[in-house]
């Protein structure tokens, strides 16, 4: 079990660095979005702050840091 948590961190981790670096090459919020929907990802406000979500299925990846939120 501990296998998988591991693998989930290791994607989580993987994702945030994809996210951040596409939040660099956007021009803004909008660009940034479309960008993350390439990949499959979007971005969703939680109770929790800013998460990054799988298209597909809904699920929550990972959490983005304050300072880089939407």
């Amino acid at each position: 079990m501990s296998v998988i948590q591991s693998n989930d961190a290791f994607l989580a981790v993987q994702v945030l660095d994809l996210v951040l670096a596409e939040r660099r090459k956007a021009l803004s919020q909008r660009e940034w979005n479309h960008r993350l929907a390439g990949y499959g990802y979007s971005l969703k406000q939680s109770s929790d702050g800013v998460v990054v979500t799988n298209l597909r299925t809904g699920s929550t990846v990972c959490a983005i840091p304050g300072e880089a939120s939407i």
